[in-house]
């Protein structure tokens, strides 16, 4: 089966990319949108993530990996959301703002565009390729 791949955005001042690289991995949890947690519950190990920077920078600007596949939310008392576990896998050479990702018309269909307050969205097959060509990947 394929690789699927996601984008998850994340307030770079709450938790950033460089912060994740720092930890070496991540509970990615405290997602409170059924739409986005039907995403969590479809990642599978190996599944790979855009790493978005929403409010500050609006731009991708690396790419992790799914470790751990969906386990109960810790942060969650009613116990109905989960969780995942992610790593790093590397810094874009060149981050991909919203704005290039709007001017693309190859992302016109892009869910994270479509739904732009979903913080875990999937991303396609060609929707990637033209991401990673715009960061020069």
């Amino acid at each position: 089966m394929a690789t699927a791949h996601w984008l998850v955005k994340s307030e770079p001042n709450s938790y950033s990319f460089d912060d994740l690289v720092r930890d070496g991995r991540t509970v990615w949890d405290g997602v409170r949108n059924n739409a986005a947690a039907l995403h969590l519950r479809a990642m599978k190990e190996g599944d790979e993530l855009l790493f978005y920077h929403s409010q500050e920078g609006k731009e991708i600007v690396g790419i992790a990996r799914v470790v751990r596949t969906a386990f109960p939310d810790s942060s969650d008392p009613s116990g109905r959301f989960v969780a995942v576990e992610l790593v790093p896998v590397r810094p874009l050479k060149r981050p991909v703002t919203l704005g290039d990702m709007k001017a693309n018309t190859a992302l016109s269909n892009m869910a994270m565009l479509r739904q732009s307050r979903l913080s875990v969205s999937p991303v396609t097959a060609d929707e990637w390729a033209a991401l990673m060509a715009m960061a020069e990947a």
